[in-house]
């Protein structure tokens, strides 16, 4: 089994249960990471997140998104962020269906697709594997039975008919069955030059 580097995981994170899984949590600081393996990279958002005007980002939290674009067109994977995601325009990330001169390319996904509760509309980058040689992906049609929210303002709508919000916790997981999909595709990410 191809191992696989988790980089900028929850320290709860359902990763550490996953075989071939090298997980990177704040204990372990993915920024040491030396490399060597194809990444699932999940570097934090709220600096590049649609509420980023409301975010609070200890000093260099920002540049673990632009580090993690390097390490993933370096040895092949993906990284993951919020659809919303500035990161995109900043790094010069293709748009979705799209292809960037170092071979990588933009996936557009939503999380309960995966089991998660609320759709998260979200964004994978993509480095060492084809579209056509991604691992069979879920896709569900209809409302998620909740919604991400935005720190309760749905809540003062009071309308009978508003989904429920999910916590900050559930928010920042990631389900077991996306995070079993993004091993597998990044297992299936080969970079020209990146050892094997």
């Amino acid at each position: 089994m191809r191992q696989v580097a988790i980089l900028f995981a929850r320290a709860d994170s359902v990763y550490k249960t996953m075989p071939g899984c090298d997980t990177w949590d704040i204990e372990r600081d993915a920024r040491l990471w030396p490399g060597g393996a194809p990444v699932v990279a999940h570097p934090p958002c709220r600096a590049w997140g649609q509420l980023r005007h409301m975010a609070n980002p200890i000093p260099g939290e920002r540049h673990l998104a632009t580090w993690s674009v390097r390490q993933v067109r370096a040895w092949g994977g993906v990284l993951e962020h919020p659809a919303q995601s500035r990161l995109w325009p900043r790094a010069g990330l293709p748009a979705p269906g799209c292809f960037d001169k170092h071979g990588g390319w933009t996936l557009g996904i939503h999380q309960n697709w995966f089991g998660h509760r609320a759709a998260k509309a979200t964004l994978l980058y993509i480095v060492g594997c084809e579209p056509r040689d991604i691992p069979t992906m879920p896709f569900i049609l209809g409302e998620a039975e909740a919604t991400c929210g935005t720190s309760g303002r749905r809540k003062s709508l009071k309308r009978k008919t508003s989904r429920p919000e999910i916590s900050k916790a559930e928010r920042e997981h990631t389900p077991h069955q996306l995070a079993e999909w993004l091993v597998d595709l990044a297992r299936r990410c080969h970079v020209q030059g990146a050892a094997q």
